[in-house]
């Protein structure tokens, strides 16, 4: 990663743009397909989940089994009660990373130990990319909160010029026109065609 520090984000407008998402989802959908080869809908919304809590415990330095399972290690999925504990758990990360603590010195996520900031970035990505996923596996609108798009971008393109994800968790990237939106280009950045439907 780079040596520069990056700029703190303000996680809630995009936690409750996923919320949001996550709610529109009908139970007839849980089991649709998404532009994550290997995830259908119940299975983003479940790592959505996971996510939130290994953030929300890696910015309050809280570190232990939920910020050192690898989101590899199995299939993300969900309970019964997911409905009312997502939006809760997402309201959690945003909180946590509101605290200017949270952007400095070491934490952990995933197993992997990360500076503050770049976990904070790696966060906003997450919820972007994945709020993207969801969105368009669901047939409904999606636009990111544009600081955290920016932070989500930033990220990735870096990512991309370091060479670090030829055998990472995204796929290689997918080229976009120079001029197009910076959400479609993120998305290519992230490994997933901008022009995804369920029906492709």
């Amino acid at each position: 990663m780079t040596d520069t520090t990056r700029p703190t984000v303000d996680l809630g407008p995009q936690t409750r743009i996923v919320a949001r998402l996550a709610a529109g989802v009908t139970d007839e959908q849980l089991g649709g397909v998404t532009p994550c080869p290997e995830y259908a809908v119940h299975h983003v919304l479940g790592h959505l989940l996971g996510l939130a809590v290994a953030f929300r415990d890696a910015g309050r330095k809280e570190l232990g089994a939920t910020t050192d399972t690898s989101p590899d290690s199995a299939l993300p999925d969900l309970g019964p009660g997911w409905r009312e504990e997502l939006p809760k758990v997402l309201d959690e990360l945003a909180d946590a990373w509101r605290d200017p603590k949270a952007w400095t010195g070491m934490t952990r996520a995933g197993g992997v130990d990360l500076p503050g900031d770049v976990a904070g970035a790696v966060a906003a990505d997450e919820l972007v990319i994945h709020g993207w996923d969801l969105a368009r596996a669901t047939g409904q609108e999606y636009t990111p909160d544009p600081a955290a798009l920016q932070a989500s971008y930033g990220l990735l393109s870096a990512a991309a010029e370091e060479a670090e994800r030829d055998a990472g968790m995204f796929g290689a990237v997918v080229p976009v026109p120079p001029g197009a939106p910076l959400l479609e280009r993120a998305v290519g950045l992230s490994g997933r065609d901008p022009g995804w439907t369920p029906s492709a």
